[in-house]
């Protein structure tokens, strides 16, 4: 005689995701430091000892500048003769940077950056025992889904800065900064975890005084790239 084999019910409780606008309002300027190709191209050639006897190319601060920012439309370059090397290279101009600023030129800051600071201030602040807890409780996302989170509101201006480069030397460098800025994030979380909505935009504003973005925030003896956030 056949036995009946028992089922077993099982019930699956499901994650509810919900999405929430945010805006996150900067309280201080923000100093922006991309790796262009060209810097690190130079950093592994270093690495590799192939660029000991070559010459350095012309310091160009405005093409400096240019590259730091983080391009979400695509960078404008022409092609110039160095005086050091003789050799051809590409830069971006005063010219052709305004007049993509005319087109509508777009920046970003990468998204991902904002919820580091808001999970190092949650850590610091004794509101989790670890980080690990706050990786997938929520997710901080750009608008249109990519890694940059369009930053909005002036447009970037040149900074010069004097910085200390290796035993006692020190080097000019020119950085975009963004003195009145904000940035439109979508903020995913589940609503059936112990991370209620309250408990994560309080992480995202402690991350915006104690921590902030960019370069010499608050983490790093600085006071840029502080922020808050709003609720949209």
């Amino acid at each position: 005689m056949a036995v009946a084999k028992k089922v077993e019910t099982v019930a699956i409780r499901m994650p509810s995701i919900k999405h929430v606008k945010i805006r996150i309002v900067g309280d201080s300027p923000l100093i922006v430091h991309a790796w262009s190709e060209k810097a690190k191209r130079e950093m592994l050639e270093a690495q590799q000892g192939k660029n000991k006897t070559k010459k350095k190319p012309t310091k160009m601060p405005f093409d400096d500048f240019a590259r730091a920012l983080y391009w979400i439309t695509p960078m404008p370059t022409e092609t110039v003769k160095d005086a050091s090397t003789n050799e051809n290279r590409e830069v971006v101009t005063e010219e052709l940077f305004e007049k993509a600023l005319n087109e509508g030129a777009k920046f970003g800051f990468p998204a991902n950056s904002f919820k580091m600071a808001a999970n190092s201030a949650a850590y610091r602040l004794g509101w989790v025992k670890n980080q690990m807890e706050l990786r997938g409780a929520y997710f901080l996302n750009a608008e249109d889904g990519g890694e940059l989170a369009e930053i909005k509101g002036d447009w970037p201006k040149l900074r010069e800065d004097i910085v200390k480069v290796g035993m006692g030397s020190a080097d000019l460098r020119y950085r975009p900064i963004f003195e009145n800025w904000y940035v439109d994030m979508i903020l995913e979380y589940n609503e059936n975890s112990n991370m209620k909505l309250d408990d994560i935009l309080s992480c995202i504003q402690a991350g915006g005084y104690s921590v902030g973005v960019g370069e010499w925030r608050p983490e790093r003896d600085g006071a840029f790239g502080k922020f808050h956030v709003e609720t949209v």
